[in-house]
């Protein structure tokens, strides 16, 4: 093997291992296995999230439903694609700080919240849902009870 080669070999496994090394630390530093779980105070890690949680913990739903329960789906795969893109998500904004505060649900999260509504509600709310608006989506639970899972916030 010619030196070039031997040299493009190991400087692909330094950036490789110093990829590796940064990601595990980050992952690390991040709590990131703590996201991976039910907890609600996983969402705190991040200070942003603080006033949301302390918010759901004056709510209705904070004896029967934590975080997971209402914005991310319940089956295993869909919930952790889900757990992955906001984590995606979440830490490129924290990161490089380009969010808005309020911080606000993004339209796929609504779609998911709406479904978990609906799955834990369907059959007391069965006859809402059969209605036009509500079948294309134009009418959602949080319209109406927009403070059941979070008391007031800004």
């Amino acid at each position: 093997m010619a030196s070039r080669e031997r040299w493009l070999i190991a400087a692909g496994l330094l950036v490789a291992g110093l990829s590796l090394g940064l990601g595990l630390y980050t992952f690390r530093y991040a709590e990131g296995l703590s996201y991976l779980s039910n907890d609600p105070a996983a969402c705190m890690n991040c200070h942003v999230m603080r006033e949301h949680v302390e918010s759901w913990v004056g709510s209705s739903h904070h004896a029967v439903a934590t975080c997971n329960d209402c914005h991310v789906p319940h089956a295993l795969l869909p919930k952790y694609l889900t757990k992955l893109d906001n984590g995606y998500h979440h830490s490129a904004k924290f990161t490089l700080q380009n969010f808005a505060e309020p911080i606000r649900i993004r339209p796929v999260n609504l779609r998911k919240l709406q479904q978990n509504c609906l799955e834990c509600h369907g059959a007391l709310v069965q006859d809402i849902v059969d209605h036009r608006e509500a079948r294309r989506g134009e009418l959602r639970c949080t319209e109406c009870h927009r403070w059941v899972g979070h008391m007031a916030l800004r």
